[in-house]
């Protein structure tokens, strides 16, 4: 069986145990310019919206097929022929949030891996409506998992999440999704005994009882970061050598599953100082309709033009329009610290269990 190559704009490439995957937003892509601009409502949540959550880049090769010989058991009350094997043949992502008494899929203040900040109904959000939402696709379904196959076809294996903060709640979910087919809570644990929080660098909860770790690294840019330069424009807040990997990357690279995202790339701020006199967090009732131009960013398509480049062969899982249409699932006033609200993170349970979902029906289908 072969190995995953997977090349990447720093001209190295690195062979991976089983399968890789890339979260979001592409990694080859340099930081865009940034413009200095005054946040208000609408502008804010839609930038903060691309900028999170560009795409989904998942780079299989044959491989995962050995990763997960038979995972189609792990699924069931689906028919895999309306996806005719293939992802090709259905648009996932080109489809509508229907309402669904069966979600939420897990209850975040029974999942000890939720931090304090997503769990939006422990902060105080009275309304449950946002919980009860499911993505539809127009031409087929996205796959329910029996959660105890999943786990067993995981058993002796490697997930790993590196990126930023979006990562980690994406990696929360995952966590909380799995537990729910755990009988034993105590069998899982974080491997340090350390709380979820997004000051460590370093998290990875176990599955005891199914020998298998789902991890977190944070490094916000993938490369390695460094202080700002002595006679730098004060505009200026670090620097990045874009010729060097984080140096936690060898941490990383035996891992049966990789799950890369590059936000910091796409966040004004976060390089250079802005001019921001307002910022504004809208959290609508219901989710909306249209994506009203939140679908559209010159940051996307420069992803989609150099994935095409690639030597690899690279499946984008776009998950910017769909999540976008989310307006009333952010964290908002309803985190740790009420007084700063938060429209680029999400509520737990919420947008983040699709994004895993969707990775699960993919692993499966294509």
């Amino acid at each position: 069986m072969n190995m995953t190559e997977m090349m990447t704009s720093f001209n190295r490439s690195v062979s991976f145990k089983r399968s890789t995957s890339l979260g979001r937003r592409a990694p080859s892509v340099t930081s865009p310019r940034v413009r200095r601009l005054s946040w208000v409502s609408r502008k804010f949540h839609v930038l903060v919206v691309i900028g999170s959550l560009i795409s989904f880049i998942i780079a299989i090769g044959c491989g995962y097929l050995f990763l997960l010989p038979s995972f189609s058991q792990a699924f069931h009350d689906y028919d895999t022929s309306k996806f005719n094997g293939t992802f090709s043949s259905c648009n996932v992502f080109d489809g509508s949030w229907v309402q669904d008494d069966s979600y939420p899929l897990y209850n975040a203040t029974e999942c000890p891996f939720v931090e304090q900040g997503f769990n939006c109904l422990g902060n105080g959000r009275n309304d449950k409506d946002y919980l009860r939402w499911r993505w539809k696709p127009k031409t087929c379904d996205i796959l329910r998992f029996n959660v105890r196959n999943i786990l067993e076809k995981f058993r002796s294996k490697r997930v790993v999440f590196v990126g930023d903060s979006m990562s980690r709640t994406q990696w929360e979910s995952l966590i909380c999704l799995l537990m729910t087919g755990v009988e034993n809570k105590k069998s899982v644990y974080e491997m340090n005994g350390n709380k979820i929080t997004k000051q460590i660098r370093f998290l990875g909860v176990r599955f005891s009882s199914f020998n298998f770790t789902i991890e977190f690294f944070r490094s916000v840019f993938l490369v390695q970061q460094g202080w700002m330069p002595k006679h730098a424009p004060k505009r200026v807040k670090s620097t990045l050598k874009l010729d060097k990997l984080d140096n936690i990357s060898t941490h990383w690279i035996n891992s049966d599953v990789l799950i890369f995202n590059t936000g910091q790339w796409w966040v004004p701020g976060k390089l250079f100082e802005t001019d921001q006199t307002r910022r504004i967090c809208n959290v609508t009732q219901n989710p909306l309709s249209e994506a009203r131009g939140r679908d559209q960013s010159l940051f996307s398509d420069t992803v989609l033009e150099v994935v095409k480049n690639m030597k690899v062969p690279i499946t984008v899982l776009h998950i910017t329009a769909m999540s976008a249409l989310r307006s009333d699932a952010h964290v908002g006033n309803w985190s740790d610290s009420p007084f700063t609200p938060d429209c680029s993170h999400w509520c737990l349970p919420g947008v983040p269990d699709v994004w895993n979902e969707i990775i699960l029906s993919y692993l499966l289908t294509d």
